[in-house]
């Protein structure tokens, strides 16, 4: 399938990197259609929409960035995309990357949560005070290499 995309103009991508947001995205709950587009700068991936080309989020694994990031989400709230194997999950972090030069960011509190098995995707919002939308990537890593 070719889709547009906002970074890399037309790609070919496989139906297994279609990804639907029944609910959406907070503040983009219109769009639900989306494909997962490697970048070409890995591990990061863009999680463009299909419905417009102009929308795309750059994603990151979050347990890439801190060993210690747990995603505590209710079981209730994983069976909205049918989830009921820990093993079917995928979970991503959206990034900011600021117009200004400012810290490259990663939402921890609100992970992206992929059902692996039927390609279902939820933003979950995560209680936990722990975490923040603009956790700095930067500095993460240098604690993680410190360890």
């Amino acid at each position: 399938m070719v889709i547009d995309t906002k970074a890399m103009g037309r790609v070919e991508i496989s139906e297994d990197r279609i990804v639907s947001v029944p609910a959406g995205l907070f503040g983009f709950e219109e769009y639900t259609d989306f494909a997962l587009v490697d970048s070409e700068y890995a591990p990061l991936v863009w999680l463009q929409s299909l419905q417009e080309k102009n929308l795309a989020f750059l994603l990151i694994d979050p347990f890439l960035i801190s060993d210690d990031y747990e995603a505590e989400i209710d079981d209730k709230e994983l069976l909205r995309i049918g989830i009921q194997d820990p093993s079917d999950v995928s979970v991503f972090a959206i990034i900011t990357v600021p117009e200004d030069g400012g810290a490259v960011t990663a939402n921890f509190q609100g992970p992206l949560i992929i059902n692996k098995r039927n390609r279902l995707c939820m933003q979950a919002v995560l209680d936990s005070s722990r975490y923040t939308t603009k956790h700095n990537i930067l500095e993460a890593l240098k604690r993680k290499e410190g360890r």
